[in-house]
Protein backbone atom coordinates (compact mmCIF):
# COMPACT_ATOMS: atom_id res chain seq x y z
CA UNK A 1 0.00 0.00 0.00
CA UNK A 2 1.41 3.72 -1.26
CA UNK A 3 2.24 6.26 1.73
CA UNK A 4 -0.48 9.01 2.12
CA UNK A 5 0.67 12.08 0.60
CA UNK A 6 -0.16 14.87 2.96
CA UNK A 7 -0.80 18.36 3.02
CA UNK A 8 1.30 21.45 3.29
CA UNK A 9 1.38 21.95 7.08
CA UNK A 10 0.21 25.69 6.52
CA UNK A 11 -2.99 24.30 5.43
CA UNK A 12 -5.70 24.28 8.23
CA UNK A 13 -8.33 21.20 7.79
CA UNK A 14 -11.52 20.78 10.13
CA UNK A 15 -12.60 17.95 11.18
CA UNK A 16 -16.64 17.63 10.35
CA UNK A 17 -17.96 13.98 9.86
CA UNK A 18 -15.11 11.92 9.95
CA UNK A 19 -13.75 13.99 7.28
CA UNK A 20 -11.05 16.67 7.54
CA UNK A 21 -11.98 19.52 5.01
CA UNK A 22 -9.54 21.70 3.96
CA UNK A 23 -10.22 25.63 4.88
CA UNK A 24 -9.35 26.52 1.34
CA UNK A 25 -11.47 28.69 -1.05
CA UNK A 26 -11.81 27.79 -4.67
CA UNK A 27 -9.21 29.74 -5.41
CA UNK A 28 -6.79 28.72 -3.09
CA UNK A 29 -7.35 24.89 -3.55
CA UNK A 30 -6.96 25.32 -7.11
CA UNK A 31 -3.74 27.12 -6.47
CA UNK A 32 -2.58 24.43 -4.00
CA UNK A 33 -3.17 21.70 -7.20
CA UNK A 34 -1.39 23.38 -9.59
CA UNK A 35 1.81 23.67 -7.44
CA UNK A 36 2.24 20.66 -7.62
CA UNK A 37 5.05 19.85 -10.19
CA UNK A 38 4.43 17.42 -12.94
CA UNK A 39 5.67 14.37 -12.48
CA UNK A 40 4.46 14.00 -8.81
CA UNK A 41 2.93 11.19 -7.18
CA UNK A 42 -0.37 10.23 -7.01
CA UNK A 43 -3.01 12.00 -4.72
CA UNK A 44 -5.93 12.70 -5.23
CA UNK A 45 -9.08 15.33 -4.29
CA UNK A 46 -12.44 14.51 -3.14
CA UNK A 47 -15.21 17.13 -2.87
CA UNK A 48 -17.58 15.98 -0.17
CA UNK A 49 -21.39 16.67 -0.52
CA UNK A 50 -24.67 15.54 1.67
CA UNK A 51 -24.55 11.97 0.04
CA UNK A 52 -20.96 11.38 0.48
CA UNK A 53 -21.50 12.16 3.92
CA UNK A 54 -24.00 9.80 4.13
CA UNK A 55 -22.40 7.23 2.54
CA UNK A 56 -19.13 7.24 5.05
CA UNK A 57 -21.34 8.10 8.24
CA UNK A 58 -24.50 6.07 7.70
CA UNK A 59 -24.19 3.68 5.49
CA UNK A 60 -20.62 2.95 6.77
CA UNK A 61 -19.27 2.15 3.21
CA UNK A 62 -15.66 0.56 4.39
CA UNK A 63 -14.57 1.15 0.66
CA UNK A 64 -15.50 3.98 1.11
CA UNK A 65 -14.55 5.28 3.96
CA UNK A 66 -10.99 4.02 2.92
CA UNK A 67 -10.62 6.03 0.13
CA UNK A 68 -12.07 9.25 1.96
CA UNK A 69 -9.21 8.10 5.04
CA UNK A 70 -6.24 8.19 2.15
CA UNK A 71 -7.46 11.26 0.08
CA UNK A 72 -4.77 14.28 0.18
CA UNK A 73 -7.51 17.15 -0.03
CA UNK A 74 -11.15 17.26 1.01
CA UNK A 75 -13.06 20.67 0.24
CA UNK A 76 -16.64 21.16 1.22
CA UNK A 77 -19.11 20.52 -1.61
CA UNK A 78 -22.22 20.52 -0.23
CA UNK A 79 -23.86 23.84 1.23
CA UNK A 80 -26.34 21.95 3.88
CA UNK A 81 -23.60 19.89 5.30
CA UNK A 82 -21.42 23.18 5.49
CA UNK A 83 -24.48 24.74 6.93
CA UNK A 84 -25.18 22.31 9.21
CA UNK A 85 -21.20 22.59 10.51
CA UNK A 86 -21.95 26.35 11.14
CA UNK A 87 -24.90 26.18 12.76
CA UNK A 88 -24.54 22.74 14.77
CA UNK A 89 -20.96 23.21 15.46
CA UNK A 90 -19.63 27.03 15.03
CA UNK A 91 -17.49 25.43 12.43
CA UNK A 92 -16.67 28.10 9.00
CA UNK A 93 -15.87 26.07 6.47
CA UNK A 94 -15.63 27.46 2.92
CA UNK A 95 -17.26 25.94 0.47
CA UNK A 96 -15.29 24.80 -2.64
CA UNK A 97 -17.45 22.89 -4.80
CA UNK A 98 -16.02 20.02 -7.33
CA UNK A 99 -17.24 22.36 -10.43
CA UNK A 100 -16.24 25.31 -9.63
CA UNK A 101 -12.87 23.81 -9.04
CA UNK A 102 -12.73 22.35 -11.75
CA UNK A 103 -13.56 25.78 -13.68
CA UNK A 104 -11.09 27.33 -11.69
CA UNK A 105 -8.14 25.03 -12.59
CA UNK A 106 -8.36 25.11 -16.27
CA UNK A 107 -9.37 29.27 -16.61
CA UNK A 108 -6.26 29.68 -14.43
CA UNK A 109 -4.17 27.14 -14.20
CA UNK A 110 -3.98 23.97 -17.00
CA UNK A 111 -2.11 25.20 -19.57
CA UNK A 112 -2.80 23.79 -23.15
CA UNK A 113 -0.14 21.38 -23.36
CA UNK A 114 -0.65 20.44 -19.45
CA UNK A 115 -1.30 16.45 -19.95
CA UNK A 116 -4.72 15.39 -18.90
CA UNK A 117 -6.43 12.25 -18.17
CA UNK A 118 -10.14 11.98 -18.22
CA UNK A 119 -12.06 8.54 -17.23
CA UNK A 120 -15.97 9.44 -18.31
CA UNK A 121 -17.53 12.08 -20.18
CA UNK A 122 -18.28 11.71 -24.09
CA UNK A 123 -16.45 12.23 -27.15
CA UNK A 124 -18.46 15.52 -27.74
CA UNK A 125 -17.11 17.06 -24.13
CA UNK A 126 -13.80 15.91 -25.25
CA UNK A 127 -13.96 18.02 -28.45
CA UNK A 128 -15.55 21.16 -26.76
CA UNK A 129 -13.15 21.05 -23.92
CA UNK A 130 -9.97 20.62 -26.07
CA UNK A 131 -11.31 23.75 -28.28
CA UNK A 132 -12.35 25.92 -25.44
CA UNK A 133 -8.76 25.58 -23.95
CA UNK A 134 -6.59 24.66 -26.90
CA UNK A 135 -5.61 21.96 -25.69
CA UNK A 136 -3.14 19.76 -26.98
CA UNK A 137 -2.29 16.67 -24.79
CA UNK A 138 -5.72 15.12 -23.66
CA UNK A 139 -6.30 11.25 -23.11
CA UNK A 140 -9.96 10.14 -22.53
CA UNK A 141 -11.24 6.42 -21.65
CA UNK A 142 -15.03 6.26 -21.64
CA UNK A 143 -16.24 2.45 -19.77
CA UNK A 144 -19.65 1.34 -20.69
CA UNK A 145 -23.16 2.18 -18.45
CA UNK A 146 -22.27 -0.75 -14.91
CA UNK A 147 -18.82 -0.71 -15.93
CA UNK A 148 -18.48 -0.88 -11.87
CA UNK A 149 -19.60 -3.82 -11.53
CA UNK A 150 -17.13 -5.63 -13.96
CA UNK A 151 -14.03 -6.36 -12.89
CA UNK A 152 -12.38 -6.05 -16.16
CA UNK A 153 -13.92 -2.74 -17.29
CA UNK A 154 -12.44 -1.52 -13.61
CA UNK A 155 -9.38 -2.83 -14.30
CA UNK A 156 -9.32 -0.88 -18.15
CA UNK A 157 -10.09 1.80 -16.27
CA UNK A 158 -7.12 1.77 -14.43
CA UNK A 159 -4.61 0.12 -17.05
CA UNK A 160 -5.71 3.75 -19.02
CA UNK A 161 -4.29 5.78 -16.20
CA UNK A 162 -1.29 3.98 -15.48
CA UNK A 163 -0.85 4.18 -19.17
CA UNK A 164 -1.11 7.67 -19.71
CA UNK A 165 0.75 9.49 -17.18
CA UNK A 166 -0.64 13.19 -16.30
CA UNK A 167 -0.58 16.04 -14.37
CA UNK A 168 -4.18 16.52 -14.59
CA UNK A 169 -6.78 13.09 -14.30
CA UNK A 170 -10.17 13.97 -13.80
CA UNK A 171 -12.51 11.08 -12.91
CA UNK A 172 -15.73 11.84 -14.24
CA UNK A 173 -18.15 8.47 -13.80
CA UNK A 174 -20.48 10.05 -11.28
CA UNK A 175 -20.00 8.93 -7.51
CA UNK A 176 -18.80 6.13 -5.81
CA UNK A 177 -18.24 4.79 -9.47
CA UNK A 178 -15.09 7.47 -9.70
CA UNK A 179 -13.93 7.40 -6.12
CA UNK A 180 -13.73 3.26 -6.31
CA UNK A 181 -11.37 3.65 -9.71
CA UNK A 182 -9.70 6.26 -7.96
CA UNK A 183 -8.67 4.34 -5.22
CA UNK A 184 -7.10 1.38 -7.28
CA UNK A 185 -5.26 3.94 -9.44
CA UNK A 186 -3.28 5.13 -6.17
CA UNK A 187 -3.06 1.56 -4.20
CA UNK A 188 -0.87 0.46 -7.50
CA UNK A 189 1.53 2.80 -6.47
CA UNK A 190 3.07 3.76 -9.66
CA UNK A 191 0.58 6.83 -10.98
CA UNK A 192 1.50 10.30 -11.10
CA UNK A 193 -0.22 13.39 -10.93
CA UNK A 194 -3.52 14.78 -8.85
CA UNK A 195 -6.67 13.21 -9.32
CA UNK A 196 -10.27 14.89 -8.76
CA UNK A 197 -13.40 13.32 -8.55
CA UNK A 198 -15.53 15.62 -9.65
CA UNK A 199 -18.51 14.43 -10.89
CA UNK A 200 -20.41 16.40 -13.94
CA UNK A 201 -18.07 19.57 -13.91
CA UNK A 202 -16.52 18.62 -16.93
CA UNK A 203 -20.37 18.97 -18.47
CA UNK A 204 -20.93 21.96 -16.91
CA UNK A 205 -17.81 23.57 -17.86
CA UNK A 206 -18.27 22.58 -22.04
CA UNK A 207 -22.14 23.42 -22.03
CA UNK A 208 -23.47 20.05 -22.58
CA UNK A 209 -25.07 20.24 -18.71
CA UNK A 210 -26.52 23.29 -17.13
CA UNK A 211 -26.07 24.25 -13.75
CA UNK A 212 -28.58 25.98 -11.41
CA UNK A 213 -28.59 29.52 -11.75
CA UNK A 214 -26.07 32.10 -9.90
CA UNK A 215 -28.75 32.74 -7.32
CA UNK A 216 -29.33 29.56 -6.52
CA UNK A 217 -25.88 28.57 -5.87
CA UNK A 218 -25.39 31.60 -4.23
CA UNK A 219 -28.11 30.89 -1.67
CA UNK A 220 -27.09 27.38 -1.32
CA UNK A 221 -29.94 25.73 -2.69
CA UNK A 222 -28.70 24.43 -6.00
CA UNK A 223 -30.33 21.21 -4.88
CA UNK A 224 -33.53 22.72 -5.48
CA UNK A 225 -33.13 23.69 -8.80
CA UNK A 226 -32.20 20.21 -9.80
CA UNK A 227 -34.97 18.91 -8.23
CA UNK A 228 -37.16 21.30 -10.32
CA UNK A 229 -35.40 20.63 -13.45
CA UNK A 230 -35.21 16.79 -12.86
CA UNK A 231 -37.44 15.32 -10.42
CA UNK A 232 -36.89 11.81 -11.39
CA UNK A 233 -33.21 11.25 -10.62
CA UNK A 234 -33.29 13.92 -7.88
CA UNK A 235 -35.65 13.05 -5.89
CA UNK A 236 -33.71 9.66 -4.88
CA UNK A 237 -30.59 11.81 -5.16
CA UNK A 238 -31.81 14.56 -2.34
CA UNK A 239 -34.44 12.77 -0.22
CA UNK A 240 -32.49 9.03 -0.23
CA UNK A 241 -28.99 9.32 -0.41
CA UNK A 242 -28.51 13.06 0.79
CA UNK A 243 -31.08 14.08 3.10
CA UNK A 244 -29.55 11.07 6.18
CA UNK A 245 -26.62 13.90 6.50
CA UNK A 246 -29.55 15.42 8.94
CA UNK A 247 -29.41 12.39 11.19
CA UNK A 248 -25.79 12.03 11.57
CA UNK A 249 -25.07 15.62 11.97
CA UNK A 250 -27.57 14.99 15.20
CA UNK A 251 -25.79 11.97 16.26
CA UNK A 252 -22.67 13.66 16.15
CA UNK A 253 -23.71 16.90 17.89
CA UNK A 254 -24.94 14.40 20.67
CA UNK A 255 -21.02 11.79 20.35
CA UNK A 256 -18.99 14.45 18.79
CA UNK A 257 -15.99 12.54 19.64
CA UNK A 258 -17.60 8.97 17.62
CA UNK A 259 -17.27 11.25 14.42
CA UNK A 260 -13.21 12.45 14.96
CA UNK A 261 -14.91 15.96 15.96
CA UNK A 262 -14.23 18.47 19.03
CA UNK A 263 -16.80 19.22 21.61
CA UNK A 264 -18.96 22.10 19.92
CA UNK A 265 -18.94 25.60 20.38
CA UNK A 266 -21.40 26.55 23.14
CA UNK A 267 -21.91 29.67 21.24
CA UNK A 268 -23.53 27.79 18.33
CA UNK A 269 -27.24 26.96 18.57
Amino acid sequence: MPQKIALPPDVKTVMFLNVPFACLDVAGAAALIAARPPGAPFAYVVTPNAANLTRINELKDPVFIEIYENAWLHTMDGAVPRALARQLFGLDIPRTPGSDLTEALFEHHIKPDDAITIIGGSDEMLERLKARYHLTNVAMWVPPMGFIDKPDEVERCVRFVLDHPARYLFFVTGSPRSEYVTRLVWQRGTAVGTGLCVGNSLNFLTGLSTRAPLIYRRLGVEWLHRLVTDPKIQVKRIFVDSLPVLLAAAKARLNPAAYGMATPDKTAP
